[in-house]
């Protein structure tokens, strides 16, 4: 398995903090986002590598972090390119940026370099073993109001998920959806499909979303918590919450 975390984003709304640091290396507790998440790539033997996908931007910043993290997979940085907020190529064309430039013919870890969980992603790997199909991972959510500023997943009994809708106004169950993904070996070409059918670049969220209605996609429900972090206020509340 290759493990790719999304991290080309500008993030704009974090402004002035990530005028001149990428969101991914802001810390928590003194260590970086991105540390957190490979920390726990580490923990499932199946992967072999990690790649971190960023703007041309903030790719000298990266280089810098992976050659002086502790990981014991390799990481490697791609720099896509882009240079603004205009001209990016999004999450679903970065991914596909990655799998084309390292020929990835393996199953694909995919998640978002501003998430930060608590969860064990290796109980969420076990899953998608057990499942044999690519995944999603969601969590119930308590706060009825709120629904409709998340991706929402309907699932059957037995996990397996009916819709996804993004930022719907009529939220059709209370699963939010969060941007960790586990993809079968097969179903990697299809990024490339999705793309070449015109479908929008953007937040990953909106592959699976196209995915469902072609194959089997089931969601991990996870316990404990995960942040998106895009505003200075939800980054000082995690800091608030997490830091000593």
């Amino acid at each position: 398995m290759k493990a790719i975390i999304l991290a080309a984003g500008y993030a704009t709304r974090l402004y002035p903090l990530t005028l001149n640091t990428p969101k991914a290396l802001l810390p928590i507790d003194g260590k970086p986002i991105i540390d957190y998440i490979v920390d726990e790539i580490n923990t499932i033997e199946a992967v072999d590598e990690i790649y971190v996908v960023t703007n041309h931007k903030f790719a000298e910043h990266f280089t810098d972090w992976a050659n002086n993290t502790a990981s014991g997979i390799p990481i490697s940085v791609l720099d896509d390119g882009t240079t603004t907020e205009e001209n990016r190529r999004g999450a679903i064309g970065d991914i596909c940026f990655v799998i084309e430039q390292k020929n990835i013919e393996d199953e694909l870890m995919v998640i978002a370099g501003d998430n930060f969980f608590t969860y064990r992603l290796k109980d969420y790997y076990e899953y998608y073993v057990q499942k044999a199909a690519d995944c999603v991972c969601v969590k119930q959510w308590a706060e009825k109001e709120s629904l409709s500023q998340f991706g929402i997943a309907l699932l059957d009994k037995e996990g397996r998920v009916l819709d996804i809708e993004e930022k719907p106004e009529h939220p059709k169950s209370d699963m939010v959806v969060f941007a960790t993904y586990m993809y079968r070996k097969q179903t990697v070409p299809l990024f490339a499909q999705y793309l070449a059918e015109g479908n929008k670049p953007d937040a990953p969220g909106n592959f699976p979303a196209w995915l469902y209605h072609r194959q089997d996609v089931y969601a991990y429900i996870f316990d404990g918590d995960c942040y998106d972090i895009g505003t200075p206020e939800s980054y000082a509340e995690v800091c608030r919450i997490f830091g000593k």
